[in-house]
């Protein structure tokens, strides 16, 4: 159709695409990217005649081959209007599939035509970029005398109460309901003389409830002709359409610029607000509506004076699509269904259809609904046989649907009933379980169906059937079997009625109790145990928790008919214990509990020692047996022996019945043993272990010159001499006791034996007169005590101050910058002193300088002195007005700064004067000499010429005819050369002369070492080096060694030849890099060599030495 629109003149052309929809417009234009292509295999027929009240079915067919992707189908009425949303009893829509073809049928079916359907309909497909349209129009056929109330019908909305701006067809599904005869009232002669204010109470009365639809219809029935007005020059246009949520602009033109205007809604003056924005521009008048809802579609007038300008505002809502489409079910009778699909957007009205009946939430209904955002769900809590179908889901813009299949319960056994073996008396309860607790059913016993009575009894309880029989008798006994009503089902087991098995022990004989056996360790011991039961019982025995399966050995078990035997030969201690036989058979089971006890003699008494001597006696104490062998300990046998002898005295040939004992009649200064044995009714045990050695002895005599020490306010501190007679038991210790004077209480004074000959007793009360008394203890107990002669006065002595100044500390005291300063002065008096610093006369700064004091020195420390540390530091040490001083002159140094003003003064033949002055630092002590280098300025490299030299002058020579050379000075004192060298400020030229040498002689010679290594010690971690120079033509091939080992391409070594000056450079040695270095030149005229030997010492060696230079200095100072 579109291919044939150039054909068509310009007029018409115009008009046919304004009545076009946009969706054509799209592909008129050039460079459009969707292709128009003939989808449709069948089309909807262009006209459609249908009878008011009958169905309508429309179809369409799309051949999906070419298509990537499933492809959409949407229906339209007039231009715009998507009936999807319209979706419900009046227009429902179907989409199918054919696998086999790949076609896609689309069906359209109006329910029970009204007059509102008549007009243009058209049906659109679009896959990606492909799409397809066709058209067709509906042409309704009605009575002439129900013309009028069909078209009124067409205007009723499908749910009344919505503010919906789309007009809504799908209402004319409901049948028109036949009332009583009133007068008739034509509303639309109403409508055409009414007020527009009036309008909304004319459609309530008559129950119009698509008022605007309606208006729209009259306009276009009886279009009025325009009326000329004197107040506006262009009027607002008839009609708007705009989507939901976007803004719209009303716009007329008035004839004058200041003439105030007012805007109505359905006839209600609007104000201005944020949505609603009133503007004049010169003869222009907008109102703006921002943000389009529901509510703004509406009637609306512009009035000036009493002329008006009326239009009709037309919101259209998109349509909901569904996102998430329904699934199958397949499912039992009894389970829970739940249908669930998404929508495109949140609150939407989802319609729910079984077959073509819809689902209301009703409060008897079995179906449940729920929304959760976009999420609604059609829930069935329990599937029966008639929900099996199809069920639908639409919205105004989609449909879905799925089939629920219900299939019904077989029944299913969960528990089946079990054989039974019970004794006479006994509860028997058959029990099974069914997969349906509403089955009921009938017992039978051997065919005959069991009736409940006093013993037996039947429940069903859920899918839980039971049979439960009390107080079992043998006739009980059979074959019981449980049918459920309604199913080919029997479920069937057997009673079995048994004799318990039964143990008859005999208590006589070796029973010295109902379950208690002794035996007598290493005799026999055989239980013979009768046992009854049918079928005849199983026999365990048990030892604890061990069973004994054993049929020969010490230990057995030996069965026979109707007798157990259990076994053991030699019993032994370890066989005693709780043993069990256990009888068992279907009927049930009977157990006995037995104790064996073996008794035996006891273990031997332990840990057997002397407790205290006397000249001729020893206190011996033990312990108790461990084992008592099954008996009771009746009491001791004792005897002993002289230390390396083999014959043991009895001490006792009675019983003795405690565990202590005092030994007799032993000669003093004799090592003695001793050794105990335990009795029972059994017998005698074992001796025990032998006791340590120990010698019959007097304890020793009283301590000797006791003496006070030292008093303090709390303290005593006593001092004594050892007892004159000590003895063969020797000393263990002293303890010291003290007490006030004139009481007779001794309290000890230390909880532990003193082994020192001295002791400070502390916690004293002061002012008190004290009594000390010290005694010796040994093993023997203690010595008579050694007492004071007078009570001591706790008070503490008053002693003078004194410092006590070490000898390196008395001279001048000299550290290097950075160096670590840790002064240690030690001092005596008492109480304890005050220790004060003074530096220059004034308290020392505790941010600069540390001080530490104790009882008995007081330490100075700097962590990393500095220059400003230098100066005189005064010790004070006070107690109370006594004090006494100390002084410590300290001097902190460092490298000098270089000197100053160095100048070439002469130069004459070979030789150049050099002049300098000091340096302006001299680091804090004497300059001791200066270092003087040379180089040329050919070369640039400095050579040293002078070290250690004292003048503030030199002079160089040997200097080579026709150089150039530049001189530097480095200042030296005690800590070393300045950091920076000072260059002179001119230079020494060295003129040539006339003379012109003809060299007549040969210059090769074999290599000569004019300078040597010299033997080197130096400090570990600080990088060295050793130097000699050579004279060789040809250039010879120079080797270094250590310890006769030639230097490879170690990384520590680096070896340097410049002009014949050798040097190996050291880097960071250990004590390990020292030894004898040896340096050899080869030429092909022959070798030479020089050693030397390095000595690596340590740090502290470092500082050693330094001392050392530093007392030097100062005495030849």
């Amino acid at each position: 159709m579109l291919g044939h629109m150039g054909h068509l003149p310009d007029e018409l052309l115009e008009l046919v695409l304004n009545e076009m929809p946009c969706f054509y417009l799209s592909f008129i234009s050039e460079g459009g990217s969707t292709e128009l292509s003939g989808l449709f295999v069948e089309k909807p027929p262009e006209g459609v005649v249908a009878n008011a009240g009958s169905d309508v079915t429309l179809i369409a067919k799309v051949d999906s081959t070419s298509l990537t992707r499933k492809p959409v189908m949407k229906w339209l009425k007039g231009k715009w209007m998507d009936l999807g949303s319209k979706a419900g009893k009046h227009m429902q829509f179907k989409e199918t599939y054919d696998r086999n073809t790949k076609i896609y049928t689309y069906e359209m079916k109006i329910i029970k035509v009204v007059a509102g359907d008549a007009g243009g309909y058209r049906c659109e497909v679009t896959a990606k970029d492909k799409c397809d349209s066709c058209t067709f129009e509906i042409t309704v056929e009605v009575a002439q005398q129900e013309e009028k109330a069909d078209i009124l019908s067409a205007f009723k909305r499908a749910d009344a109460g919505e503010d919906d701006g789309d007009l809504d067809f799908s209402a004319l599904l409901k049948a028109t309901k036949k009332q009583e005869e009133q007068p008739e009232i034509d509303v639309w002669e109403l409508l055409k003389s009414a007020h527009p204010s009036e309008y909304e109470k004319i459609a309530f009365k008559y129950g119009i409830t698509d008022l605007r639809g309606m208006l729209k219809r009259l306009k276009k029935m009886h279009a009025p002709e325009p009326k000329h007005t004197e107040a506006f020059l262009k009027k607002l246009d008839s009609c708007y359409s705009v989507d939901k949520g976007k803004k719209i602009v009303l716009t007329c033109e008035v004839v004058d610029p200041n003439v105030q205007v007012k805007w109505l809604k359905n006839g209600q003056e609007i104000k201005p607000s944020a949505k609603y924005v009133m503007e004049a521009n010169g003869n222009i008048r907008t109102l703006t509506i921002n943000r389009t809802t529901l509510a703004d579609d509406a009637a609306y007038e512009c009035v000036v004076g009493e002329d008006k300008s009326f239009t009709e505002v037309f919101v259209k809502e998109p349509p909901v699509t569904i996102t998430k489409l329904m699934d199958d079910y397949h499912v039992v009778v009894g389970e829970r269904v739940e249908f669930e699909i998404e929508v495109s957007e949140e609150g939407a009205h989802v319609m729910w259809f079984f077959e073509d009946v819809e689902l209301h939430k009703d409060k008897d209904s079995k179906f449940r609904f729920k929304k959760d955002g976009r999420k609604h769900t059609l829930i069935i809590p329990e599937a029966t046989l008639e929900d099996i179908g199809m069920y639908h889901a639409w919205t105004n813009g989609g449909h879905t649907k799925g089939e629920l299949e219900v299939e019904e319960k077989q029944l299913e056994v969960l528990q089946d009933i079990a054989d039974l073996t019970v004794k006479a008396t006994d509860q028997a309860v058959f029990k099974c379980e069914v997969s349906d607790d509403k089955v009921t059913g009938k017992w039978f016993k051997d065919g005959v169906e069991v009736l409940p009575s006093d013993r037996i009894k039947m429940t069903h309880v859920g899918r839980f059937h039971k049979l439960v029989i009390d107080d079992v008798k043998p006739e009980d006994a059979g074959d019981y079997t449980f049918v459920p009503d309604g199913y080919a089902l029997s479920l069937s087991a057997k009673l079995n009625f048994l004799d318990p098995p039964k143990i008859h022990l005999d208590t006589t004989g070796n029973m010295v109790s109902q379950n208690t056996i002794i035996v007598v360790a290493g005799n026999k011991l055989r239980l013979d145990v009768e046992i009854t039961g049918e079928p005849a019982p199983t026999v365990v025995w048990t030892k604890g928790e061990k069973i004994v399966t054993e049929t020969e050995g010490r230990i057995r078990v030996e069965s026979r008919k109707d007798l157990s035997c259990f076994v053991i030969e030699g019993a032994e201690r370890e066989d005693e214990g709780n043993y069990t036989i256990c009888v068992t058979n279907p009927a049930g089971e009977d157990k006995a509990n037995l104790f064996i006890k073996i008794v035996d003699v006891p273990d031997p008494p332990e840990n057997v020692k002397c407790t205290g001597v006397g000249e001729d006696t020893a206190s011996m104490i033990w312990d108790p047996p461990k084992y008592d062998g099954g008996a009771p300990v009746k009491g001791y046998l004792m005897e002993r022996k002289k230390k390396g002898s083999s014959r043991w005295t009895k001490l006792n040939f009675d019983v003795y019945p405690d565990t202590t004992y005092e030994a007799k009649r032993m000669i003093e200064g004799i090592l003695y043993e001793m050794r105990v044995f335990a009795v029972n009714s059994i017998g005698l045990s074992p001796p025990s272990l032998t006791s340590k050695p120990f010698m019959p002895i007097a304890p020793t005599s009283e301590p000797t010159r006791l003496s006070v020490h030292d008093v303090t306010d709390s303290t005593c501190s006593l001092k004594w001499l050892a007892p004159e007679k000590i003895g063969a038991g020797g000393l263990d210790g002293y303890v010291i006791e003290y007490c006030k004077e004139g009481d007779t209480e001794w309290v000890v004074a230390n909880q532990e034996l003193c082994e020192r000959q001295g002791f400070v007793v502390r916690g004293l009360p002061v002012g008190e007169k004290i009594n000390f008394r010290v005694v010796a203890v040994n093993i023997a107990g203690r010595s008579p005590p050694a007492l004071l002669g007078q009570p001591v006065t706790i008070r503490e002595i008053m002693e003078h101050p004194k410092i006590r100044l070490p000898r390196a500390l008395r001279t001048k005291y000299i550290r290097k910058v950075g160096e670590k300063i840790n002064l240690v002065i030690p001092f005596q008096g008492k109480p304890r002193p005050v220790a004060i610093w003074y530096k220059d006369g004034q308290p020392v700064d505790p941010k600069m300088v540390n001080v530490r004091s104790s009882n008995v020195d007081t330490i100075l420390f700097i962590r990393a002195a500095e220059r400003e540390h230098s100066g005189t530091y005064e010790l004070v040490l006070k107690i109370e007005n006594m004090e006494d001083r100390a002084t410590v002159i300290m001097r902190v140094v460092e490298r000098p700064g270089p000197p100053v003003n160095v100048r070439v003064t002469d130069v004459w033949g070979f030789n150049a004067a050099l002049e300098w002055d000091p340096p302006t630092d001299d680091g804090n002590c004497e300059i001791t000499g200066y270092t003087i280098q040379k180089a040329d300025q050919k070369t640039k490299e400095w050579f040293t010429v002078y070290e250690h030299n004292r003048r503030t002058n030199c002079t160089v020579s040997d200097l080579i005819m026709g150089n150039t050379y530049q001189f530097r000075v480095y200042s030296e004192n005690l800590c070393g050369l300045s950091e920076e060298p000072r260059v002179s400020k001119n230079t020494a030229v060295i003129a040539k002369t006339g003379v012109i040498y003809t060299l007549m002689f040969d210059m090769s010679c074999m290599p000569k070492f004019t300078q040597p290594l010299v033997d080197r010690s130096v400090v570990a971690g600080y990088s060295t080096a050793i130097s000699c120079s050579v004279r060789a033509f040809p250039k010879p091939k120079i080797i270094w060694m250590k310890n006769k080992m030639i230097i490879d391409d170690n990384p520590k070594y680096l070896m340097v030849n410049n002009q014949g000056v050798l040097t190996l450079r050291i880097r960071k040695p250990s004590t390990f890099d020292g030894g004898v270095y040896m340096c050899r030149a080869i030429n092909e005229l022959g070798q030479d060599e020089v050693e030397c030997k390095l000595n690596v010492q340590g740090e502290n060696s470092l500082h050693s030495t330094d001392k050392t230079v530093l007392t030097t200095k100062i005495i030849t100072w």
